[in-house]
């Protein structure tokens, strides 16, 4: 007989029967307690997980890291996608462009050449004196750029032949966000998207930030999020020289669309420097050259230091016939440039007017200042009643003698700007005073 097992045995029905018994104190309980015992009873359970094999766990890790693997990669993805955004949401206000003041020169280029001797002319040295000319062109290259209308219809001769309609610009800004680039404003007719393309061949979708249609100059800017750290080394803000220096006989470098595509490349000498270009409101220095070119060609005209002097238009003299390269003076256009780069209108009046010298004040008895010789339609000089033949000698309070006053002073100005002229015009016993009141508006529309 085993006693120890028969002991367990009838303490395991003790213990059941006890259990199933009710004590004293559950019989003592009333019915709404029983009946909230059994409305709770199940959260008395205890319920036990199921014990995780070693199999279960190392494929619940695999899974994670399968998991983890796919969300990392859709969060690089997302990164470089939105890369660019966010530079550009990021990126800070635009700082405010200056351009440099032109420098005097410190000597006379005579006395800097006094002492030194003539280089010998033979094989050698032109072999040297072509390297380094071709190392400064590729050095003014990163700061030259084609600039060409986006249009829906296909161009199949320049799909064709790599030659598309374009303008040459200059990157002659960097205000922290964008390159600033200027252009001839032809590209603007009839279009309303553009690209601009680098030296390497790459291009960037650009906006349309300002147009001077007074002096045919228009700025492009492509926003630096978008261009390559690969491509920044191609990409430089040019240096605007003191084109006031450039003399006659000087060797001068012509890049751009100067023979109808957009690369090309040509040496030369200044034919003319001491020649001026009149348009509304100022007139610019003209630079001649001897080298060829396209009727309608732009481009860049660079001195040998690689500085940007001249800005060449075929709006230049393009009444002559002659099928050179001619620029605008960098330095008269400075003013306008830092305007149009920070995003300011340029304050248009609408006066063609001429210098009343000592000579012609003298031989014709007219007053000095600057004589009327044109009025632009729906002007606001005209809308002030200003007339051919007035002469206009003082602006807001101050006198003016020559055109290039008068320019200072629109340019000084504001658009929307009241401006009170003081001039003469000539009546039947001579000249009499006059006065106007002109108000200063933009002239940027793109036609």
């Amino acid at each position: 007989i085993r006693y120890p097992e028969m002991s367990r045995g009838l303490g395991d029905v003790y213990k059941r029967q006890n259990k199933s018994m009710p004590s004293d104190k559950e019989q003592k309980k009333s019915p709404e307690e029983e009946a909230e015992e059994k409305k709770y009873s199940f959260l008395q359970e205890k319920i036990k997980g199921k014990q995780g094999s070693r199999e279960t766990l190392i494929k619940q890790f695999i899974r994670i890291a399968i998991y983890g693997l796919i969300l990392g990669m859709f969060a690089c993805l997302g990164f470089f996608a939105l890369k660019p955004w966010m530079q550009q949401w990021f990126a800070g206000n635009a700082k405010t462009v200056m351009i440099p003041e032109d420098e005097q020169a410190a000597e006379d280029s005579e006395k800097n050449q006094e002492g030194k001797e003539d280089p010998a002319l033979d094989a050698e040295s032109y072999e040297e004196m072509t390297a380094g000319l071709n190392e400064r062109v590729k050095e003014a290259r990163k700061s030259i750029v084609s600039v060409s209308s986006v249009s829906e219809k296909a161009d199949w001769d320049g799909e064709m032949t790599g030659i598309l309609q374009s303008v040459t610009g200059v990157i002659a800004g960097d205000n922290g966000r964008e390159f600033l680039i200027i252009a001839d404003s032809s590209i603007c007719t009839g279009a309303s998207a553009w690209r601009v393309t680098i030296s390497d061949g790459k291009s960037f979708d650009a906006a349309l930030k300002k147009v001077d249609n007074n002096r045919k100059i228009a700025v492009f800017g492509i926003g630096k999020h978008v261009v390559d750290e690969d491509d920044s080394g191609l990409i430089k803000v040019a240096v605007l020289g003191n084109s006031k220096k450039v003399a006659q006989g000087d060797a001068v470098i012509a890049l751009g669309n100067i023979f109808g595509y957009a690369d090309g490349m040509s040496y030369g000498v200044v034919s003319a420097s001491n020649y001026k270009a009149t348009f509304f409101d100022g007139e610019c220095a003209v630079i001649a050259t001897d080298i060829p070119a396209e009727e309608q060609g732009t481009g860049m005209l660079f001195n040998m230091d690689g500085e940007v002097v001249g800005m060449i238009s075929s709006s230049v003299w393009n009444d002559t016939g002659k099928n050179v390269v001619n620029a605008y003076g960098i330095s008269d256009l400075k003013p306008i440039i830092e305007l149009l780069i920070n995003g300011k209108s340029v304050p248009y009046i609408g006066i063609y007017g001429t210098t009343v010298t000592e000579q012609l004040a003298e031989e014709h008895k007219m007053p000095s200042g600057i004589y009327v010789a044109d009025v632009d339609p729906d002007s606001p000089a005209m809308a002030a009643g200003i007339q051919i033949g007035d002469i206009i000698c003082e602006a807001s309070g101050e006198e003016i003698k020559d055109i290039a006053a008068y320019q200072n002073i629109v340019i000084g100005s504001s658009v929307g700007e009241t401006m009170e002229f003081v001039g003469k015009r000539l009546g039947s016993d001579g000249y009499v005073n006059i006065k106007f009141s002109v108000v200063t508006t933009e002239k940027e529309e793109v036609k």
